[in-house]
């Protein structure tokens, strides 16, 4: 397992935290269906950020666990063994104050400029499902906005998630440089 350095009470408290704000000012699936926490039959789950495995039991019932080497699957060469992923046994209904720190957040994204600044941008990695918020350009809640930026800002701290976030983000810039470069032909 991967050593973290934020401790058990940090993520606590960014739990709370991101449990007291939304993207807007209504529960977001009731637009789409829930379309992020898949179905049942679905195959969707979600890596789980270094040491957020922490602040759970491992036995929740609303849960699959999985533990998968790191080094298998296209996460930062810093990352090196048990990387845990999770999925909902009965999507959407899962408890809303347990579910992963980037189900929360979304559908922000941290990124990281290539001197280091922290911002947020849209997700915009390709998913098996159209999400309103995104699609629709909704305006998204501005608490919920400082809120994930507070807490990007304090995971970005721990070396593990930081490379992640380096990672993601240096491969968003070079996909957009890509795009550039055919619309210039």
């Amino acid at each position: 397992m991967m050593k973290s350095t934020i401790r058990t009470s940090t993520w606590r408290a960014i739990y709370r935290l991101l449990d007291r704000v939304s993207p807007v000012d209504f529960d977001c699936g009731t637009i789409c269906g829930a379309i992020c926490c898949g179905t049942p039959e679905d195959d969707m789950g979600i890596y789980l950020l270094p040491g957020e495995e922490k602040i759970h039991s491992r036995d929740e019932s609303w849960l699959t666990w999985s533990a998968e080497q790191a080094e298998d699957y296209e996460f930062p060469e810093s990352w090196k063994g048990k990387v845990f992923y999770v999925k909902c046994i009965d999507p959407p209904h899962c408890p809303r104050e347990k579910r992963p720190i980037q189900c929360r957040t979304f559908p922000l994204l941290p990124h990281l400029s290539e001197e280091g600044e922290l911002t947020l941008v849209y997700n915009d990695m390709e998913l098996p499902y159209c999400c309103p918020l995104i699609e629709e350009e909704m305006e998204v809640d501005p608490r919920f906005i400082q809120a994930t930026w507070t807490v990007w800002n304090r995971l970005v701290q721990d070396p593990l998630i930081r490379d992640l976030v380096e990672m993601d983000s240096r491969a968003r810039e070079e996909t957009a440089r890509k795009l550039a470069e055919k619309l210039l032909l």
